[in-house]
């Protein structure tokens, strides 16, 4: 398979970039912008809504006990280290030409190896972890289960082995190493499973449809981004938010993740999962049409559709706040772009076959690519790996020269914390063997 052409390489990056792989991240930024890692307050702040009684109100053997092990990257004080995922966008990236774009220079990866399950796509760029934390994993999958049956009635009984087989506990373990707390990874674990929810129940195969869709994602979407308005119709509102299990699953996600968040943070979510829904409805558009969309269109459409609400709340799972402003940067936002469009070609690829295997034409790239190029479905697929490897060593780049443009703790803290979403995100699609086979190409 032919190498793609990489763009040239940059400038060695200063020497002072290398700080960032010896700090205590987690306080150090925290104090820098006058917070605790504490769900994001600060001295003298009224102290945040405790967990709710119940699912929430007992003691996570990983998270909340002194002398529990820690999870990958995170020792038992819950303070960051440069763990696998994180080490990672250290060291750079890893393509042809981009030596001198390394944050930190080292002869050998320091990372462990991961006992990993699944076979990684042939040529696929990738960066192998270690395997999430075995006590986090089961915490969170006894919480999140817990959720979904008793406070959203999220499913029927008969779907509870595709729930149990998604595996989201060891997903969202595996994507936000830095996670102080089992409480902070159920911010991301419930808005992971009410975002599935969304997509299976009003888009995908568990009674979804394009028609109609724009009414349901408009109604889900006040679940996050609540409606105001006259007296008289609001109680119609509240009571539509219990109307069925994606607003439910929604709204509960949502209520977390707001008591827990900066408004900054919660405005951020709301906005990324604005473009969430813009990108459901031209996929809708296209089925509607019956319409294999270009190659260019259907990756602007997965700019969209894609997983940047998961990365883009990596702060607050970690218990700080990126500040508004150098989150609105363009270079950053770039960066997030890159890497969410990366992550979303990699469920492109691993869900290749389950997406044939499933009634009707599922668009995915390779599925476009061969449609619009007249490629076999072997050679589009290649080209979808080539696509993927290449916004991924954009990625890396763009993340190299922004850490060193912009030498903030908290923004260094964020690339980590995106670039080990990117690598968590991918070992779980590789390591996911109940969901996912590679077609056989090779």
């Amino acid at each position: 398979m032919p190498v793609p052409e990489l763009p040239p390489p940059r400038p060695s990056l200063p020497e002072a970039v290398t700080r960032f792989g010896v700090t205590a991240l987690g306080e150090v930024a925290a104090r820098a912008h006058g917070k605790s890692d504490a769900f994001g307050t600060w001295p003298g702040a009224p102290t945040p809504q405790a967990p709710r009684a119940g699912l929430l109100s007992g003691p996570s053997p990983n998270a909340l006990s002194p002398n529990a092990p820690a999870a990958t990257g995170v020792p038992a004080n819950g303070a960051p280290v440069a763990g696998p995922g994180l080490e990672r966008l250290l060291r750079g990236p890893h393509g042809l030409g981009t030596a001198g774009l390394r944050l930190v220079h080292r002869d050998e990866p320091s990372a462990p190896v991961a006992a990993e399950k699944g076979r990684p796509v042939p040529g696929l760029y990738h960066h192998t972890v270690a395997e999430p934390d075995p006590g986090r994993v089961d915490e969170v999958s006894r919480r999140i289960k817990a959720w979904a049956l008793d406070e959203v009635s999220l499913y029927p009984e008969e779907w509870e082995e595709q729930f149990d087989g998604f595996s989201v506990g060891r997903y969202m373990v595996g994507c936000h190493p830095d996670a102080p707390t089992v409480d902070h990874l159920m911010l991301a674990t419930r808005l992971m499973v009410a975002e599935n929810a969304v997509d299976d129940c009003y888009c995908e195969d568990h009674g979804g449809s394009p028609v109609g869709l724009g009414e349901r994602l408009l109604l889900a979407h006040t679940a996050l981004d609540p409606l105001h308005t006259v007296r008289e119709y609001q109680p119609d509102w509240a009571a539509s938010l219990h109307a069925d299990a994606p607003r439910r699953a929604y709204r509960s996600a949502m209520d977390y993740f707001v008591r827990a968040a900066e408004p900054s943070q919660a405005d951020r979510l709301r906005h990324d999962m604005a473009r969430l829904h813009l990108g459901y409805l031209a996929e809708a558009a296209w089925a509607q049409q019956d319409q294999v969309p270009e190659v260019w269109e259907y990756l602007a459409m997965r700019q969209f559709n894609n997983f940047r609400p998961c990365p883009t709340i990596t702060d607050t799972v970690g218990g700080y706040e990126l500040p508004a402003d150098l989150h609105a940067r363009a270079d950053l936002q770039k960066v997030i772009a890159l890497a969410s469009n990366a992550t979303t070609i990699v469920n492109d690829l691993y869900s290749y076959t389950k997406e044939l295997d499933a009634p009707g034409r599922h668009l995915n790239l390779p599925v476009v690519i061969a449609e619009r190029e007249g490629l076999s479905d072997k050679d589009a697929y290649l080209k979808s790996v080539e696509i993927h490897n290449e916004l991924m060593h954009e990625f890396e780049s763009e993340a190299a020269a922004l850490a060193a443009a912009c030498p903030v703790l908290s923004v260094g803290r964020f690339l980590r914390g995106v670039a080990a979403w990117v690598d968590g995100n991918h070992h779980w699609h590789q390591s996911n063997t109940y969901r996912y086979s590679l077609p056989d190409f090779w």
